[in-house]
This record gives C-alpha cells, sequence and structure tokens, in this order.
C-alpha cells in the first residue's frame, strides 16, 4: 500500500469515527480479546505517563536501552509529520518506524475484528500498535501515555516491569479534572501491583497522590529529588540513588529540564532492574534525538525566509508548564548568547494561552501568533494575540509562519541577529517541519 494509500485509510477512519478522546477501557478490552489479547504477548513494557516530558523521557529510555545493545518496540503519540512515527518496531542497531503496508495490514485487521462496534480512532490504533509489538521480538516495549492514564487506552497492560511519571501539572481539564490533584490520580492509575514504580519530582499535592496510589498497589514508589537525584556539574550529568553515583554525558537535548527526563528514565530503567554500563547511559545521552523539543531548525525553505544569521528554534510545548519550562531554556540561551528574542506561536482551543504565555515576560520582545492548519480546533490569531496581551506582552496576528518570519525581516532591525521559537502545539510543531523539509524517520 502506498503512503497516499495509507493517508486515505487513516482519513477514512477519522470520519467514521468520532473526533475526540473517550476515555475508558471496556471497548478496547473487547476488541483485544476478540484478537487473542496481543497485549498480553508483547515484550516487557516500560509505562510512561506525565504532563510535560513523557516523549522525552520515552527518548532517552529508547537511546539507552539501545546504546546497551538491547531493542525496544516504541509507542508514542501524537505525531509530527507522519502517522508512522507513532510506532517503531525495535531492530537490532536501531528500531525503525513500521513501514505504511504493515502499518495499513494491522489496522484494517483490528477494524474487521471490531466489526462495526463502538471505538475511537486512538484505541484502534493503539490495537494495531499492539498486534505489531506482539508478532515481531523486541527486548522491552516504551508504552508512553496518550491522556491521562487510568482510563487510557494503553493502561490495559496488566503487568509493566516500571510504571514512571514525568512532571505532572494542569492540561487537559476538559478530561481529566481542573486541579492538579485530580489529574495526578489519573496519572496514577498507571501504577500497578507488582510493578516497580518511578516518578519526577513533583509539587507536594501530587507527590501525596502518588504515594497514596502507590500504598494500595503495595508497591515502592521511587520519587525524584528524594530517592534518586539527576543535576548539572561541572558540564556532565550527575545521577545518585541507594545504587551509587552515575558521571554522565550531559544530554543532547537542551534545557535544565532534560537532566530530570534523564534522570527519570535512568532511574526508571534501573527500577526495572535493566543490566546498564555508565559508558552506554552516556552514549544514550548523548546521541538521543526528539524532535520539536528545543530543537534548532537546520537550513530549509522555512528558515530561508528569516532574518539573516538568525536563530530558529521548535517545541511542541502547550501548556503552562511547559511555558516554563522554556522561559527558562531560552532565559539561558540569553544568558550565554544574548539575541533579541521573538515568539511566533499558534494553540489549540483546549490549552490556557495566558498561562503558557505569562513565563515569557520581559524576555520576549514580541509574540506573532498564527493559526494551525489540519481541521484542528485551534485558536485565532486574534483571539490568540489577546490571550499574549492579557499576559503583558507585545504582540499582533499573522496568517502564517511564513509571514511571521517575513515580517521578522522586513520590518526589524536586529544587532545581532534574533532568537526565534516556534511553538504552542505539537501540531504546529509539525507543520513547520514538513514546510522546512524535515521529516522525522
Amino acid at each position: 500500500m502506498s503512503p497516499s494509500a495509507l493517508d486515505a485509510l487513516l482519513d477514512r477512519l477519522t470520519m467514521a469515527i468520532p473526533a475526540g478522546w473517550d476515555l475508558g477501557l471496556d471497548r478496547i478490552e473487547r476488541l483485544l480479546a476478540t484478537l487473542g489479547d496481543p497485549h498480553r504477548r508483547i515484550p516487557p513494557v516500560i509505562h510512561i505517563a506525565g504532563t510535560n516530558g513523557k516523549g522525552s523521557v520515552t527518548a532517552f529510555s529508547r537511546a539507552i536501552l539501545e546504546a546497551s545493545g538491547k531493542t525496544c518496540h516504541v509507542y508514542t503519540s501524537p505525531h509530527l509529520v507522519r502517522f508512522n512515527e507513532r510506532i517503531r518496531l525495535g531492530r537490532p542497531g536501531g528500531g525503525r518506524l513500521v513501514e505504511d503496508d504493515v502499518m495499513a495490514a494491522a489496522i484494517l485487521e483490528a477494524e474487521r475484528a471490531n466489526a462495526g462496534a463502538p471505538i475511537t480512532f486512538f484505541e484502534l490504533t493503539t490495537v494495531a500498535a499492539f498486534m505489531l509489538f506482539a508478532d515481531n521480538p523486541a527486548d522491552y516495549t516504551l508504552l508512553e501515555v496518550g491522556l491521562g492514564g487510568r482510563l487510557d487506552a494503553t493502561n490495559v497492560v496488566p503487568a509493566p516491569l516500571v510504571s514512571a511519571i514525568t512532571s505532572i501539572s494542569l492540561d487537559h481539564e476538559k478530561f481529566l479534572g481542573d486541579t492538579i490533584a485530580g489529574i495526578a490520580e489519573q496519572k496514577a492509575g498507571i501504577i500497578k501491583r507488582g510493578a516497580a514504580a518511578v516518578s519526577s519530582p513533583q509539587v507536594p499535592e501530587v507527590e501525596d497522590v502518588l504515594r497514596r496510589r502507590a500504598a494500595r498497589e503495595g508497591v515502592r514508589l521511587r520519587l525524584g529529588g528524594e530517592d534518586w537525584t539527576a543535576g548539572q556539574e561541572n558540564g556532565r550529568l550527575v545521577y545518585q540513588d541507594e545504587d551509587g553515583l552515575l558521571d554522565l554525558s550531559a544530554p543532547r537535548l537542551l534545557g535544565r529540564h532534560q537532566y530530570v527526563n534523564a534522570g527519570t528514565a535512568i532511574a526508571a530503567l534501573r527500577a526495572a532492574r535493566v543490566p546498564l554500563t555508565t559508558d552506554a547511559v552516556s552514549r544514550g545521552l548523548e546521541t538521543v534525538e526528539w524532535p520539536a523539543r528545543m530543537q534548532r531548525l537546520g537550513p530549509g525553505p522555512l528558515t530561508a525566509l528569516a532574518p539573516a544569521g538568525a536563530e530558529v528554534w521548535l517545541d511542541g510545548g502547550h501548556n503552562p508548564g511547559a511555558g516554563a519550562v522554556l522561559a527558562d531554556v531560552v532565559a539561558d540561551l540569553e544568558e550565554r548568547v544574548p539575541r533579541p528574542f521573538f515568539i511566533i506561536a499558534g494553540m489549540l482551543k483546549t490549552k490556557d494561552p495566558v498561562g503558557f504565555f505569562r513565563p515569557f515576560k520581559g524576555l520576549v520582545r514580541h509574540v506573532f501568533t498564527v493559526p494551525i492548519h489540519g481541521g484542528h480546533e485551534t485558536r485565532t490569531p486574534e483571539d490568540l494575540a489577546e490571550a499574549a496581551a492579557a499576559a503583558g506582552l507585545s504582540t499582533e496576528p499573522v496568517e502564517s509562519v511564513e509571514a511571521a518570519l517575513r515580517l521578522l525581516g522586513a520590518d526589524w532591525r536586529f544587532e545581532p541577529a534574533p532568537r526565534i521559537l516556534i511553538c504552542g502545539s505539537l501540531y504546529l510543531a509539525g507543520e513547520v517541519l514538513k514546510a522546512n523539509g524535515a521529516v522525522p524517520s
């Protein structure tokens, strides 16, 4: 099946199946039972939930495992450019994204087995991933939660090696609740009896929820900042837990928060009793790849529109927690190499734009707001500009990322050349990567 045929299949399914989320496990458990419960035959699972950082923890875990000579299947969402990014099959020497024909065959088999019964798009494609993982050997499965945890389709896995939870903050309030404790209850649902449990450092109200859940399940919670630490010392990552200290290479991914994400991955793998050497962990930190997470864009059709000498960065962060982290990264960059700083942002209607923009006050000169295409429930540039203004930022709506870059080249004068961050949505990040000719592989 050609890529266009796979796209046609996915388009047909998104039209036929109601859009959005309908959290619950009954539908996917029924379909998996019809197919012989493939989720019970996949390689040992490392299950990862959280508000911010779960994709980075997944990427670090994969890089460390592969540097250790292990193979791992990987399930993540959403994708940036191609749907295939969601399902990576483990192979010696590094995995590969599932091929179009294989992907289509698995989805069609799951659709036929479902026989028209109620199902969500995410559930159907998660079943397809389980089928592929069960049919292909690997040492481990890295399974990223789609939304929440307790009622997420991935939570049908009965006995993961370890449940890892990254930083929890407010996001997806429509589905998970409007308090951080309520959201934490949903994320904590992946902690299961008999599985190790690891968490990034958390605010006290989240920590309390995770501890209660771990106690109910009879498992020990290994909490960042208490049971393990990870931080920057002399340009290195220093990790320590009860099993000892590791002096490691700095993470390839930019930002102080990535030291914590790397530490969470290491803590999870050690809790799962994965055999690791210091050299292999360092190689994983040095080689990790995770597009659209403070990614500096290289030459391409889009970056060619920016002012000469400009730095153009891309990040899919879209909630207040991500805004705070990104502002810290930019502040660090500014301290090392000062440049005029601008933001180009697009955001979905379900997000909190004022909370996202507020940490950038005093850092950013001007914010250009843009639409997101592809049928998503996106805020208009005008609406988003009002939110940026409410956060105390200078702002204006424009029709596209390209238009914003052209305006920066035509209407602004800089010395030195500017630093530009495109952010606010993973969907926008996918558009940008595609426009610049950079497709994740």
